[in-house]
C-alpha cells in the first residue's frame, strides 16, 4: 500500500504553519513561525496585519517543513489548509497556496 503524505497548512489567525504528515499518523516536520511579538504592541492581534504576515512566512514555512522532512513538492499526495474558523484573510492565504 503507498504511503499518504499529506501537507497541513494553518493560518487561521497569527501563527503561519505547515507540517508533512505520513499516513495521518506520523508526523514528519512541523514549523511554525509565530507573530506574537508583532501583535503585543497592540494588545492582540490586529487581521490587516497578521494576514500581510502570512503572506511573507508561507512559502518559507511550506520550504523549510518539506526540507526537515526530507521531501519535495512532488512527494506531496494532499494539501490540506485550515478554513475555518478564523481571520477571513489570513485564512485564505493558505488557502491560496493549494
Amino acid at each position: 500500500m503507498k504511503d499518504i503524505i499529506v501537507l497541513g497548512i494553518e493560518t487561521s489567525c497569527d501563527e503561519t504553519s505547515a507540517a508533512i504528515v505520513k499516513n495521518g499518523r506520523e508526523v514528519l516536520s512541523n514549523v511554525i513561525n509565530t507573530q506574537i511579538p508583532i501583535h503585543e504592541k497592540f494588545g492582540g492581534v490586529v487581521p490587516e496585519i497578521a494576514s500581510r504576515k502570512h503572506i511573507e512566512a508561507i512559502s518559507i514555512v511550506v520550504e523549510e517543513a518539506l526540507k526537515k522532512a526530507n521531501m519535495r513538492l512532488e512527494d506531496i499526495d494532499v494539501i490540506c489548509p485550515t478554513y475555518g474558523p478564523g481571520l477571513v484573510g489570513a485564512l485564505l492565504v493558505g488557502v491560496r497556496i493549494c
